[in-house]
């Protein structure tokens, strides 16, 4: 049996996203302001998957996502799976869940929307998830996936 070779490397302590579409690598670094961090990472895309054909993955030392991160996540990756990373071993695996309502974190695509004109905190209802359609809770508007845009 031919050893399982990593093609990128190990972490002590931190986070793996895997199972990212090889396409959204650019929209998960975006949505979750990895250019910022000050955290070594690693990010490789059109890496082998049975699930996806090309997948991308990034792997952040010493950082453990927070809940709004992982919602963020869901909305431009609903695919993707958390690894938690202690000692070197996966301690915790996590699906990403798209949730059921979004707040603050996706623009209204209404041009009239009230959240576009005052400084009132944006809130959706998710009315599906496959492919991610979000309904404004002020407006009404219906926002797919091609037009979702992260504030």
């Amino acid at each position: 049996m031919a050893k399982k070779e990593l093609q990128v490397s190990a972490i002590e302590n931190g986070t793996v996203i895997d199972h990212i579409p090889a396409d959204k690598l650019f929209d998960v670094i975006n949505v979750l302001g990895i250019a910022a961090m000050e955290n070594a990472m690693a990010f490789g895309t059109n890496l082998k998957s049975s699930k996806l054909g090309k997948k991308a993955i990034v792997k952040i030392w010493d950082k453990f996502l927070e809940d709004e991160e992982v919602n963020k996540l869901a909305l431009v990756a609903p695919s993707a799976k958390i690894n938690i990373i202690r000692g070197y071993e996966v301690v915790e695996k996590k699906m990403v869940n798209v949730p059921e309502k979004v707040e603050g974190i996706v623009k209204c695509m209404n041009p009239k929307c009230i959240t576009n004109h005052e400084y009132v905190r944006t809130k959706f209802d998710v009315v599906n998830t496959h492919p991610i359609v979000l309904k404004c809770h002020y407006c009404e508007k219906l926002t797919d996936e091609k037009h979702l845009e992260i504030i």
